[in-house]
């Protein structure tokens, strides 16, 4: 009986550890790699301000910060699921007691998603406005 050298062990340890996560990232992208769909709440749970930034998207403004409010959302961090430059568009969501914009935004999505950040693009949850 031949002995293998943990040297050998190791060799193929890592090896296979490589092969398993090129193999996750490929079955990712075969997949679509949408990234992650956030869990859904109703807006009616959020804070007002929120209902009320909604209903002047709607409505196409005027809002609060007209430099800020509108603008592309990149989701660089693929925080939301994935989709091209430009699909997403981000609105403040004000905080009361707050000397500039605070840390909450709507994000609304080109397929008629809506999303909420309270953490300034941390975390996010899917938004029903019907609800």
């Amino acid at each position: 009986m031949k002995r293998v050298s943990s040297r050998r062990r190791i060799s193929v340890a890592l090896a296979g550890l490589i092969v398993l996560v090129l193999g996750g990232w490929l079955v990712k992208d075969l997949s679509g790699g949408s990234g992650p769909t956030p869990h859904t709440v109703a807006l009616s749970t959020l804070p007002p301000e929120a209902a009320r930034t909604y209903r002047l998207i709607e409505a196409g403004g005027p809002f609060p910060y007209p430099r800020q409010d509108g603008t592309v959302f990149d989701n660089r961090e693929a925080t939301l699921p994935r989709h091209p430059s430009g699909y997403y568009h981000e609105y403040t969501v004000p905080t009361p007691g707050s000397a500039d914009r605070g840390p909450r935004r709507l994000i609304t999505g080109d397929g008629r998603e809506l999303y909420y950040t309270g953490d300034h693009y941390r975390t996010f949850v899917a938004v029903d406005p019907t609800k």
